[in-house]
């Protein structure tokens, strides 16, 4: 009997170690999942928009890389009583713990609602920016395309951004600040005029520059230079490794004293007037200093606004011997090299005309 009695209170006893034990693992898998998603700190602007949902809210969160794990999230906001988003902007950093961005999203005080976000992508045309800029902002597009040709304003921000030069100053191009327009997420605020928007956008490049300042300096082309090859590798590759592949074999045609024949250049030269990418491969002819295929060298100016990697892939392209490239278009994108021009028409006959 005694024997019976013993195992009657060791079972209960394991039964609630055993529940301790799963209790014990659940929360530290609970608390595991409201760490921070990065041990680096990295700033991140995110909205909230004016009567949009938590649920929204979490799975925009978890987007942006801001959170591990929504179900976790929503748990850790009835626990710790953070159910009240705000709306407006806010600058959230990767590095955060759960708790800690969601305080910031419950605290008015940090969210911005006399701020509007827009993004604008790598390879945008300063004319497809300032339609953005005025759908979302109201100012009016023509308005800051003008202010961006105008060489009396152009003249005054060139005293305070180093990387403006007289280069920028040239009546053929299209518009004087293509390429300096740096895609990237920005904050302006709602009632922001056409010179605070152009303001915010050179302040953002000045750090840009100020990054790879000595890798500028110590090349032997112009920031006007780099930045239009940039816009051309941008156009030219979807890839980091592309882009220095595809820069490292402009370099070796400008070296060579070859045209570039690039066909991205011939769609900014068609600009307005263009309506499909198939029109830059056959309008090679048409008569623009932007058009690669008619005058040698490097276009009069940036054909669009490249990012960050197509810019570090023109201060530091991959070497190699090839002279020529083509994508497979209408498969699976990927690039294609070569060394001859014998070679590149068969790369052109397999991956790019007869399709």
């Amino acid at each position: 009997m005694k024997a019976l009695k013993n195992k009657k209170i060791l079972i209960p006893a394991i039964l609630v170690i055993i529940c301790l034990v799963i209790g014990v693992t659940a929360f530290s898998m609970y608390t595991a999942k409201l760490k921070a998603p990065s041990t680096t700190p990295e700033k991140v602007i995110f909205e909230v928009k004016e009567g949009e949902g938590n649920a929204s809210v979490l799975d925009k969160l978890e987007k942006a890389g801001l959170i591990q794990d929504v179900q976790a999230v929503k748990l850790c906001m009835k626990l710790q009583g953070l159910n009240d988003i705000k709306f407006g902007v806010f600058t959230l950093d990767r590095s955060w713990d759960t708790e800690t961005i969601l305080e910031n999203l419950n605290d008015v005080k940090k969210a911005k609602q006399n701020e509007v976000m827009i993004t604008f992508k790598e390879g945008m045309w300063a004319k497809d920016i300032a339609q953005s800029l005025q759908h979302k902002l109201g100012v009016n597009a023509k308005n800051l395309l003008k202010l961006w040709n105008d060489d009396t304003y152009l003249k005054e921000l060139m005293k305070t951004y180093p990387f403006l030069t007289k280069d920028i100053l040239n009546d053929k191009t299209r518009v004087k600040l293509e390429g300096y327009l740096f895609p990237e997420t920005y904050t302006f605020a709602k009632d922001a005029d056409e010179k605070e928007i152009t303001k915010t956008f050179l302040d953002h490049f000045q750090k840009i520059y100020q990054k790879y300042e000595k890798d500028i300096v110590s090349s032997k082309f112009t920031m006007h230079e780099i930045l239009t090859l940039a816009s051309m590798v941008q156009y030219e590759a979807s890839t980091k490794e592309d882009m220095q592949l595809i820069a490292g074999v402009f370099f070796n045609r400008l070296d060579k004293d070859m045209m570039l024949q690039s066909s991205v250049t011939v769609c900014y030269a068609l600009y307005d007037d263009l309506t499909s990418g198939e029109d830059c491969e056959v309008n090679p002819d048409i008569d623009s200093l932007y058009n690669t295929y008619k005058y040698k060298g490097l276009p009069i100016g940036p054909i669009l606004n490249p990012g960050e990697d197509a810019i570090q892939a023109v201060l530091h392209p991959t070497k190699s011997d090839y002279l020529y490239f083509v994508a497979d278009v209408y498969g699976d994108g990927k690039v294609h090299y070569a060394k001859s021009y014998e070679e590149q028409l068969q790369n052109q006959e397999k991956f790019h005309l007869n399709k």
